[in-house]
């Protein structure tokens, strides 16, 4: 045994392995890679658990601590590891409750309250209150993936912390298991009921007893030692059960030990089943973007500010706008709220019953800081989606300064301090001013209103004087903010960061008390050992060290903007962002299995074990890790939605090329990279037959067999008039010499399966008044780069460049109607054809259908058009992965709206699974339809039946049309039929036909 008291875990993992399957449903996950997975959290730390556990039930959970329990098992309870202090990470067994036990049980409206399991997501909660009017109060910026067990253990808050306070203060009861593997409930106990439960038999009533005992003896040292500051969570929760100590939102102290386990960090007992306090949601609500020239005017502002009662107030720094401007996604929605160049923005939110009374609060603000002489822009938002767009930004704060490229990263170890309002501009100017004379730039963000700036200097954990500098750092901020009466831990937790300094904050009397707590609750501290008490030092088990060293590889495509290809793994701080599932694209594979292994996260978890050497050499070519690598369907969501711009897609390209040097390259991936040259070959005359012979079930058998292509789902149909074809014998407009030129870049799938497509583009473009002309034939190689067929995307990129060049020297605009086919030339390209695409204007001269025809609409006016009404019809709108990532939906909205008069609504949808040829090949099939299945096809499927689907990928309308037996568009199709309305066609208006008239052309 060691010093805790616990049986060497090395010892004895493996019978303990061997007694627990019996009796356990879900999985026990015992190799490396597993293993791996879960050794990080979004914190500086990375520690080897010792296997990982997915029950499915709950008797799973408590047959896996009654046998630790037993046998001296470390156990780590833990959601979504999306923990910035460590305490997610531990030598110990995960019991990870995402997978399964994420179910919401009861709701009580009249009461207010609801019942969860520990595994459900708290924005998966709040969308499944909102129609009973009511939410969970405290709002952790990350909400979108962290779950109620995680929350409850961290006794988090978040941007409206000064309304609703701490989750303590809203944990009603919880049922429990307890080190020892009882199942009790704790929850409010009257003081004349107290004696019956000081004497249940073993481990519960002992608890009862000595808790009771602790604090009616120790109550002053406990009101004496806790922290003035209402925004605390550090320690352990005594001060709940005693009273006596400012709190924000309930004042009320009682006897009630599920107090004591929130906020514990999983060190007293594990969490089985929550009942909640819920709050109405509120009426209106309005944001005013308060803009500052510097930092400390900001936050000097805030008490002034507070004197306006408002919900919520919330930095954006200036190094978090900086960044921002930088991701492609939130660049896009901080144009929609920021006016100028401000150093800062303080975000202030007011609630009211109607929009008058919100714009009077806003109008107040103005008065109100004018009156104390504070300069300052005040922008309102009134309108849900603009707020929206902000809150978003704010979200992903933390991550957007993990974003920063290089090895100095602002790192998080003193930034969850809290101090009175009124010391705050004092406190983050004397922090910075420290980490300046020691060398160290500093970065900020958060939650202004409760007086929490999270102040992260920047530091190379890789050199070991840097890492020297965290304790020093630690300590004189922990003496600054005891100073002010603040708390060292606001709503992050101790964790592996804080855990060494309790002692000296809190004063040995009261860490006394808490280490008697751990042991009364644990005392075989098996219940992740080394947090709140007995913590290591700071700097053991960091997950970059002076040790830490990344092997260099040979790239096959240029990383230079990334500093290097093991840089660019780096970029994965650990947030967790990629585990989202209720909004966004990112991470589609992790939407469809729930599975580590399938976020961004866990694949660049186990690409930088690969190259650093926690994994064998051999690991980076391994089939395992292409295993883990397979399911990413390479859709750059996360380089514009992960908020470090983690780029998988470009990443999982790089280790393909290094996976086919050593195992050669599949004849499945050679199959698709050919795609254009055999589309080309079996379209126009041949095309009745190749569609024939491609239906033949004989056909689809050898095809599943020898390649993998599966025969449970139908194949393109070729085209028996190419698009060129057609477009060759297409009369030029009058006065075409007049026109302004547009190059129409006609990929693969349009002119050789859809080529109605090309003549609907051509059609409108024509109506626009463009002159359409066609480059010399050519494939811009995107089946080969998805592929990774370097040498055969390398070709097709040259060639298309070279026919390409003569129009984009000469400034004529290139318009493609497939996104991922026509934004491979600005962005896949840079990487794979960096020493050509410099010197080409690419980014200035190449657009998507949609960007180009809103462009247009902006430039020229909608008078421009020719229809006159716009068509009444409702449209669904689907955006193509890379559409999404790279462009924003906003333009295809607006082009839209230009020719229709019915309603636009894009469907907030992850991939549709089809992504390529990913959803054709046999062993994706199930998580192709996974994929569709949870935000798009109900989409679809609740549409009215005369609303018209539109979508801009062919995969995606291929998908859509298989899984739904409904028609999906292009926008071209929906713009040209608009267009078809106005003409002397003989149709009746308002009906007009979609543009699939040519003799052979299928839907």
């Amino acid at each position: 045994m060691n010093r805790f008291g616990i049986v060497n875990a090395y010892q004895s993992i493996e019978t303990y392995v061997a007694r627990l399957q019996p009796h356990f449903q879900g999985d026990i996950r015992l190799d490396k890679y597993s293993r791996l997975l879960y050794s990080t959290d979004a914190s500086i730390y990375q520690v080897m658990p010792l296997a990982v556990l997915i029950p499915r039930t709950m008797e799973d959970v408590h047959a896996a601590v009654a046998l630790a329990a037993e046998l001296g098992v470390p156990l780590l309870p833990r959601t979504s590891g999306s923990s910035l202090a460590g305490q997610a990470v531990n030598r110990a067994v995960i019991i990870d409750f995402t997978r399964h036990l994420n179910r919401i049980l009861e709701v009580n409206r009249e009461e207010q309250w609801v019942r969860v399991q520990p595994g459900v997501v708290l924005d998966d909660l709040n969308n499944h209150l909102r129609p009973f009017g009511l939410k969970y109060g405290p709002d952790p910026a990350s909400s979108n993936r962290a779950a109620m067990g995680g929350i409850i253990s961290n006794n988090s808050t978040g941007a409206h912390s000064i309304l609703y306070g701490m989750t303590v203060e809203h944990v009603l009861d919880l049922h429990v298991i307890l080190s020892d593997g009882t199942w009790t409930r704790f929850g409010n106990v009257p003081e004349e009921a107290l004696p019956f439960y000081q004497q249940r038999p073993g481990l519960e009533g002992r608890i009862y007893r000595t808790i009771h005992e602790l604090i009616t003896r120790h109550a002053d040292v406990i009101r004496r030692g806790t922290p003035r500051h209402w925004r605390r969570c550090g320690g352990y929760n005594l001060d709940r059960l005693v009273g006596g100590v400012s709190y924000r939102y309930n004042g009320e102290a009682s006897f009630n030990l599920a107090r004591l386990v929130c906020g514990a960090e999983g060190t007293l007992a594990v969490i089985t089943e929550a009942r909640l306090n819920l709050v109405p949601l509120p009426k209106q609500k309005a944001l005013a973007l308060v803009h500052f020239n510097t930092l400390y005017e900001a936050l000097a502002a805030v008490p002034t500010i507070l004197e306006t009662q408002p919900a919520a107030v919330e930095l954006l720094d200036h190094l978090g706008l900086t960044l921002c401007k930088e991701v492609p996604e939130y660049a896009r929605l901080l144009a929609t709220f920021m006016q100028g160049t401000p150093n800062c923005i303080l975000i202030t939110e007011y609630y009211g019953q109607q929009e008058v009374e919100l714009a009077q609060k806003i109008q107040h603000l103005k008065v109100h800081l004018n009156k104390h002489g504070i300069k300052a822009t005040v922008v309102p938002a009134l309108e849900p989606w603009r707020q929206a767009n902000v809150w978003t930004v704010r979200k992903v704060g933390l991550g957007l300064l993990m974003s920063i490229k290089g090895d100095y990263k602002p790192i998080p170890f003193i930034e969850d301090a809290a101090v009175p309002v009124e010391h705050l501009a004092e406190y983050v100017t004397s922090v910075e001013a420290f980490c300046n004379r020691l060398g160290n730039q500093v970065a900020y963000y958060a939650h202004a209103s409760a007086g929490c700036i999270h102040v992260r200097p920047l530091i190379n954990l890789k050199k070991q004087e840097e890492v020297e500098k965290l304790p020093e750092i630690a300590a004189f901020s922990a003496e600054l903010v005891s100073g002010y009466g603040g708390a060292l831990s606001s709503e992050h937790g101790d964790g592996r960061c804080r855990t060494w300094l309790n002692e000296r904050f809190f004063g040995p009397e009261l860490y006394a008390l808490f280490k008697q707590v751990k042991a009364t609750f644990d005392p075989g501290n098996i219940l992740n050992p080394g947090m709140v008490v007995d913590g290591q030092p700071m700097t053991r088990n960091l997950r970059y060290g002076p040790e830490y060293r990344a092997r260099a590889i040979q790239t096959h495509i240029d990383f230079s903007e990334d500093q290097g290809f093991d840089r660019a793994i780096e970029m994965c701080n650990g947030a967790g962002v990629c585990r989202k599932t209720t909004t966004g694209t990112m991470c589609p594979s992790f939407i469809a299995t729930r599975e580590e292994e399938h976020s961004t996260r866990g694949r660049a978890n186990l690409l930088r074990a690969a190259i650093s050497g926690r994994l064998t050499a051999s690991a980076f070519t391994s089939p395992r890790l292409y295993q883990a690598l397979d399911l990413c369907v390479e859709c750059k969501a996360c380089k514009a939605e992960c908020p470090s711009s983690v780029d998988m897609a470009k990443i999982k390209m790089e280790f393909l090329a290094h996976y086919y040097d050593r195992h050669g390259i599949p004849l499945r991936a050679r199959f698709f990279a050919d795609v254009p040259r055999m589309a080309a070959w079996f379209s126009g005359w041949p095309a009745p037959l190749a569609n024939r012979l491609n239906r033949l079930p004989p056909v689809r058998w050898l095809l599943e067999k020898l390649v993998g292509i599966t025969r449970r789902r139908p194949l393109p149909e070729f085209a028996r008039k190419p698009f060129r074809s057609w477009f060759l014998k297409h009369p030029a407009p009058p006065s075409a010499s007049n026109r302004p030129k547009v190059v129409l870049f006609p990929d693969t799938f349009t002119n050789y399966h859809q080529p109605w497509i090309g003549r609907a583009a051509v059609k409108v473009l024509e109506a626009l008044g463009y002159r359409v002309v066609l480059p010399p034939r050519t494939c811009c190689g995107r089946p080969a780069i998805s592929k990774a067929v370097l040498h055969r995307a390398r070709a097709l990129a040259r060639n298309t460049l070279k026919v390409l060049e003569p129009f984009l020297q000469a400034g004529i605009p290139v318009v493609g109607l497939e996104p991922s086919c026509i934004l491979a030339l600005r962005e896949d390209y840079r990487y794979i054809l960096p020493e050509q695409t410099h010197r080409l204007p690419l980014e200035e001269h190449v657009f998507t259908w949609e960007e180009f025809v809103a462009t247009h609409l902006e430039r020229m006016g909608s008078t421009q058009l020719l229809v006159v009404p716009p068509w009444n019809v409702p449209l669904l709108v689907h955006g193509h992965c890379h559409q999404k990532s790279l462009v924003g939906m906003a333009p295809a909205r607006r082009a839209l709206e230009a020719f229709v008069s019915g309603p636009v609504t894009l469907i907030d949808s992850s991939c549709c699974g089809m992504a390529g040829s990913f959803g054709l090949e046999k062993e994706h099939l199930v998580v192709s339809r996974r994929m569709a299945q949870h935000r798009l096809l109900p989409a679809i499927e609740q549409a009215d039946p005369d609303t018209r689907v539109v979508a801009s990928g062919f995969s995606c309308r291929q998908q859509i049309h298989w899984l739904t037996g409904r028609q999906a568009f292009h926008p071209a199709e929906i713009m040209a039929a608009a267009l078809e309305q106005a003409t002397p066609s003989g149709m009746a208006p308002g009906t007009p036909t979609l543009y699939q008239t040519q003799k052979g052309d299928k839907p």
